[in-house]
Formats: C-alpha cells, structure tokens, sequence
C-alpha cells in the first residue's frame, strides 16, 4: 500500500531539488503518493499568507511531509513557513545528521554527530516589539514542559540508534534563568537515562571544540536559536549544507527538508546540489517504516560522492542538478 506524503516544492532551489529528490524514489519503487501543497514566499504574494489553510490541512491528514528550502524575509513580513509549521503543528523536535562522507573532501574525518534542537520556543517565538523609536525588545521563551520534552526525546533517539553520549549545550553561566531552566530539565532527564553519557557545555566552547576536533560529539541537545546556528556550523565540517538532511519532529506530523536555504539567486538555474534533499528522502523513509528503500537511495548518495565523477558547485565541480540525480538513480537502479 502506498504512503500519501504532502510534497512542498518550496522556494528559490525548492522545487528543483524536490523533483530530484521525487526522482530518486521513484528510481527505487518506493510506494509513495504525492499530494501537492505550496507554501512560501510567492504564495505569501498571491494569498496573503505563506502557509495556507490546506497546507496545514494536508500535513496533518497525511502526517509525513517532504519539504524543500521557503524563503523568510529579512527584517520584514511573515514569521516563515517553517516557524509558522513547527509551531502550529507543534513539531518540537529538530534532527540533524552530521557525517563525514567519503569522497569529500573535509578538514576533520570521522565526524558522526547528530544534532538534536528544541524547535518551537525559545528566540524563535517570535515574541518581539519596538519599545520606543530605536530599542526592540524580543522576549525567549522556555518553559519545563519544552525543555523535558526535546530532553527526553535526544536520549531516547540516542538508545535507538546505539550512541553513547549526549552533551547539552546551553549559556546558563548569563542566562541563569532561561538556559538555567534549560539545563536543568535536561539533566534531570540524564539522570532517569544512566545507560547514556551525559554531559554538559557552555555554547563558547562548544563552537570552539567542533572547529577543533568533532570527533568529541556524539549527540548534541540544545535551543532553537543555538541549533540553528551550530547546525549550520556541523553541516560545514562534512562539505557544507547542500549534503546534509534534516527533520521536523512532533507527536504526530513530521517535515523531513535539508538544511540549508532556498537560495533564489541560483533558483532556476539547475546547478544546486539535490544530495541534502535526497538525504532528506531517504530519513522520511525511514520514519515511515520503508526501511529497504532508504538504505539502497543512502548507499547511492555514497557511492556517487566516493567516486567523485559527478560534482556540482558547492562541491567543487560544474556538474548540474540534473546530472547529480541522474548519477544517483543509476546507482539506486543497479542494486536493485
């Protein structure tokens, strides 16, 4: 029986690297119905709004999305498709697989952390005004509930799939408060979890140890604001964001998208690399119990990236989105 999964082509690079990554699955044979759905930054322009009614409607009847990069304004309109969806369909967990890929050529080997990010409060509430003329304010949120639950869920993502160690990143040594409360709830957490490692770390230095030596980091649990930004970082020690996957967790929805932008300027042009969408794919498929298919669309981003004959900018070549899918369904094809 086939899966229905609502598709969002998104922005800028979004439908070129959905369709791709929609190329790939199909190369496969796996059993997924597509139900279209847009949202973004020219939908806002049409509707008013860039996460529509049925939008919602679709991920909540079908409950598994595949989503490419949205465009957020800077400093003006919307608060964004993906805030406006991780908070109204509470999807609170954020996953983001870090790993050296073989073929790729990095400054650090062997990195395999996964990062873990509380998705819906914090900085990212959105809860900002002007005060007077020249002093904003923007308040962050954190609550017991938020904290315990994102806690819970890193230390049960990390027995399921047999790491050791998570490491909770936080500010509390200014923000005594906030990231106190933060901190507090995850260690509780740890203590109700003795099979893991757990650990603690100031934000500072745990930027500073990743750009020395990732190999430190098992899992990473921490804020909405510090896992975007850390995120980001992790995904430049293993070649960048266009190779990196990403999920959008809740109790009952879940948006698998890659990690980095829409990229308008290079939308249209077909040179944006599909590898973090089609990694995305495959982590949705998991999700969904299709755990066949996902292995043989990994291990063909694998062997693509290892033999190094296929390369699109980001990465160091000039080869086209179209040429790196085509490279990818080969290799989903021949294991067949």
């Amino acid at each position: 029986m086939a899966h229905t999964v609502t598709v969002i082509p998104g922005d800028g690079i979004g439908p070129e690297v959905t369709a791709a990554a929609q190329r790939v699955l199909a190369a496969a044979d796996t059993p997924i119905a597509w139900e279209l759905a847009q949202a973004g930054s020219d939908v806002e322009l049409k509707r008013g709004t860039p996460v529509p009614d049925e939008v919602l409607a679709s991920i909540q009847k079908n409950r598994v999305a595949l989503k490419g990069p949205t465009e957020t304004a800077i400093g003006k309109g919307s608060k964004g498709v993906n805030v406006t969806l991780r908070q109204t369909l509470d999807l609170y967990a954020s996953i983001r697989p870090i790993k050296s890929i073989p073929g790729v050529s990095i400054a650090h080997p062997n990195v395999d952390l996964v990062v873990v990010r509380e998705n819906t409060e914090g900085i990212y509430a959105a809860l900002e005004h002007m005060v007077v003329p020249g002093v904003a304010e923007s308040i962050k949120v954190v609550t017991a509930r938020g904290s315990t639950r994102i806690a819970e869920f890193a230390f049960r993502y990390a027995r399921s799939e047999g790491r050791k160690r998570v490491c909770v990143v936080h500010k509390a040594n200014l923000l005594k408060i906030t990231d106190g409360l933060f901190l507090d709830c995850a260690m509780r957490v740890a203590q109700l979890h003795k099979d893991i490692d757990s650990t603690q770390m100031i934000i500072d230095g745990c930027a500073n140890l990743l750009a020395r030596s990732p190999q430190t980091f098992d899992v990473l649990l921490m804020d909405n604001l510090y896992g975007d930004v850390l995120s980001n970082l992790c995904a430049g020690l293993v070649g960048g964001t266009g190779l990196v996957p990403g999920a959008s967790i809740g109790e009952r929805c879940a948006i698998f998208e890659p990690v980095h932008g829409s990229a308008p300027d290079l939308g249209g042009h077909g040179i944006a690399n599909p590898i973090a969408q089609i990694r995305s794919a495959a982590l949705m498929l998991h999700h969904l119990g299709l755990t066949r298919h996902a292995v043989r669309i990994e291990a063909a981003v694998l062997r693509v990236l290892a033999q190094g004959d296929v390369r699109t900018v980001d990465l160091g070549g000039q080869d086209s989105t179209e040429k790196m899918t085509d490279a990818v369904c080969r290799e989903v094809e021949r294991s067949d």
